[in-house]
């Protein structure tokens, strides 16, 4: 490959190099400006060259990171890699966090030290140390992108760490049956599917999504294939569970059966008296008065409330979730060892990587939860 430096003006240069084209596999000419001595033009004019030969070399692009960001997200999303709420949530990211310090700048212009400053201004700001890990992730991911399509030629977000993210203790509920107690005086309607969603293990959305057919009181088994999902692009919508963890059978234990066995009763009453008839297979067994579906925004919100009344942080509720479903495990052998023995930060890792396991024998999750509320 060749290359030369012409003088535009004292101190000014235009560096030529000769590229080849991937497509057409011809030469062409790339122009790239430079100011300082004769001397230093020549030296990144070899620069330029020897990339050239090692296959690093970077076309050149006015492209914004604001822009490039946009674009990954949207085809983040039309490819299906991200669900419409992570896409809703990148987005938010991209807007509130990144396009207003880093947006105007020159995707190939982006260096470590504009990192640095970002996340310097941010903490400044007052954002938590975890919504910048979040920032910082969601920019690392669209420029590891770019990187891979040789738009940039290294991902700087890498060369920086991002502020460290305390981790908070867990709070676990040990008193479970007076936890109960407590949550039947003050959550009124909220209490079937609190219930659920805390010794099943589920989250919000997969128990706002369960339909008559999912539910065999009789086996006290639960079948969890879809979600509802809220966003601003799609409002509140259904969502098949796309992994074989998201697909999964619950066994429940005798509270959760109880307390739906209770809600479903109150619900025919009230369907029957609002002339609506039986449930069918595909009603919910939570839902609106005119049967459908609830958003999660607002039950979250009524859930955040409930917490109040009951005198616990916000996220001391979903705390009480993670005795349940470590409560298996617990019995035989304690999660906390299990965890530190295989090098995970927190519990909460290891069973995402084995969740499998539960399907096993899940019964065995039921019956710890009998056992601890006696």
């Amino acid at each position: 490959m060749k290359g030369h430096i012409r003088e535009r003006s004292p101190g000014r240069w235009a560096i030529v190099i000769d590229v080849r084209d991937p497509q057409t596999n011809k030469r062409k000419r790339r122009w790239h400006s430079f100011a300082g001595t004769q001397r230093d033009a020549q030296v990144e004019c070899a620069r330029l060259v020897a990339s050239v030969g090692q296959g690093s070399y970077v076309e050149r692009s006015k492209m914004t990171v604001a822009e490039f960001v946009r674009a990954r997200v949207d085809q983040w999303e039309a490819a299906g890699n991200i669900s419409a709420r992570t896409a809703q949530r990148y987005r938010q990211l991209a807007e509130n966090q990144i396009a207003p310090h880093l947006g105007n700048k020159q995707l190939q212009k982006l260096s470590r030290l504009d990192i640095e400053g970002w996340h310097t201004a941010l903490r400044n700001g007052g954002l938590a140390a975890r919504t910048i890990d979040h920032a910082h992730r969601v920019l690392s991911k669209a420029l590891r992108d770019a990187e891979r399509d040789d738009l940039i030629s290294n991902n700087v977000c890498k060369l920086q760490k991002v502020p460290k993210v305390a981790q908070s203790e867990m709070v676990i509920v040990r008193n479970v049956p007076a936890f109960v107690s407590l949550l039947r005086e003050a959550a009124g309607r909220l209490y079937a599917p609190a219930i659920v969603a805390l010794f099943a293990g589920m989250r919000l959305g997969e128990v706002l999504a369960v339909r008559e057919r999912s539910v065999n009181l009789d086996t006290g088994v639960i079948e969890v294939r879809e979600a509802l999902e809220e966003t601003h692009s799609f409002g509140v919508r259904f969502k098949t569970a796309k992994t074989t963890g998201g697909r999964r059978n619950i066994t429940l234990p005798t509270i959760a059966i109880e307390a739906l066995r209770d809600h479903r009763k109150q619900l025919l009453e009230t369907r029957l008296l609002l002339g609506q008839g039986k449930l069918a297979p595909d009603d919910l067994l939570f839902a609106n008065l005119e049967g459908g579906p609830l958003r999660p925004s607002s039950v979250s919100s009524d859930w955040g409330s409930l917490a109040e009344r009951m005198g616990h942080a916000r996220n001391h509720i979903p705390r009480a979730a993670a005795y349940s479903r470590l409560s298996a495990y617990r019995q035989r052998r304690g999660y906390r060892p299990i965890s530190k023995r295989l090098g995970h930060a927190k519990p909460s890792v290891t069973l995402a990587i084995y969740a499998h396991m539960f399907h096993i024998d899940d019964s065995r999750a039921a019956a710890a939860i009998n056992a601890a509320l006696g």
